[in-house]
């Protein structure tokens, strides 16, 4: 009777554990870039799935704290970001277990109407314009990778020169960007355009230019005891999550060709 007892007692202890879990949302933690495609893929999750996703996307140092206590999916906006985590989550990320999810390119964003007539790169290289680039976030050095990519250093010292703000994040870029109608171009991923499409209008990067840099995301270790945590890393991994992050920009697959250069 006495063992009886115990085994009731335990399946209702676990019962009230998972009733307790699809209780609590996941929490997903993760810079601003991917997050209307993540909030839009938690928001589908929620509803097909039945368990709540919660997604908390800003500069890292506003949900870093919280990520180590309750966080149970991180994502990010390039492998140097998501190396950066690893670290930063002391323990709770495990590198090994990052997966790669889809790819942005890096564009050119201008004032509506494009009203300088700015074309792609080369034009950035001629003096008088007054750009601003994010040196931080997932873009250390992107600036550089792109005027350097066709190993001239004249490209560099040309772009460098008209640089008119090196901003440590895309949030604090846009709201320079915002602020200072001096500023004609704004080096940044094509999915912020897509995202806010009343600041800005779209100038394709021309090859040999143009660099590619992905989101990824990652169990935690927490996140590891509750099953909902992998089966939405897989949702994001899944022919509807892809869905959800091309209509806001991103490369979901190799058949969804560059731009084309022709």
């Amino acid at each position: 009777m006495k063992s009886h007892a115990i085994l009731v007692g335990g399946a209702l202890a676990s019962l009230l554990w998972a009733t307790a879990a699809l209780a609590d949302p996941l929490h997903v933690y993760g810079p601003g870039g991917p997050a209307p495609a993540m909030r839009e893929a938690a928001e589908t999750y929620t509803r097909t799935h039945g368990r709540e996703v919660t997604v908390v996307a800003c500069p890292t140092p506003q949900w870093l704290a919280d990520a180590k206590l309750d966080g149970d999916v991180v994502f990010s906006g390039s492998e140097t970001m998501m190396t950066d985590f690893v670290t930063a989550m002391e323990g709770r990320i495990e590198a090994a277990d990052v997966e790669p999810l889809y790819l942005r390119r890096a564009a050119i964003l201008v004032r509506p109407g494009n009203p300088d007539g700015i074309e792609g790169m080369t034009d950035l290289f001629e003096p008088g314009h007054r750009i601003v680039v994010v040196n931080g976030a997932g873009q250390d050095g992107l600036w550089e990778d792109m005027a350097g990519r066709a190993g001239d250093i004249g490209s560099v010292r040309a772009l460098r020169k008209n640089i008119a703000l090196f901003s440590p994040n895309s949030a604090e870029a846009k709201a320079a960007w915002v602020a200072d109608p001096t500023l004609d171009a704004w080096i940044i991923w094509n999915i912020w355009q897509v995202a806010n499409p009343e600041v800005a209008d779209l100038v394709e990067v021309e090859e040999p230019y143009r660099i590619y840099r992905d989101a990824g995301a990652v169990v935690t270790a927490l996140g590891r005891e509750d099953p909902d945590s992998q089966k939405f890393l897989e949702f994001l991994q899944s022919p509807a999550g892809a869905e959800i992050f091309q209509r806001w920009g991103w490369m979901t697959d190799a058949s969804q060709d560059a731009p084309n250069d022709d």
